[in-house]
């Protein structure tokens, strides 16, 4: 299991830092995954990744309407499932342990 965080300045414009002020800001947060480069989520400028795991997902194409959006995705690419920003991370646990059966 991989777990990364992909900042995006889209939701209130939440995220004005650049990639050094953003690494600083999440260490009070105890983060020891990867984080990438701040991307679009939405919208025409969209991170390819973002737009495929939008239409293959309940959104159905929509927007991610807030930070902290979860995608569970399988070894194939396949998105299983996603997950409202105030899903706690706790709640993929169960449908990651049926990809491991």
């Amino acid at each position: 299991m991989e777990i990364y965080g992909v900042p995006s300045n889209q939701f209130g414009k939440q995220e004005p830092n650049g990639p050094a002020e953003i690494k600083e800001f999440v260490k009070k947060y105890n983060v020891s995954f990867p984080l990438l480069e701040k991307v679009e989520v939405n919208g025409p400028n969209c991170m390819p990744v973002y737009k495929y795991m939008r239409e293959n997902c309940s959104l159905n194409g929509g927007d991610i309407n807030w930070n902290f959006a979860k995608f569970l995705v399988d070894g194939q690419g396949k998105v299983v499932k996603s997950y409202k920003p105030d899903d706690s991370p706790d709640s993929i646990v169960p449908d990651f342990e049926k990809l491991l059966n």
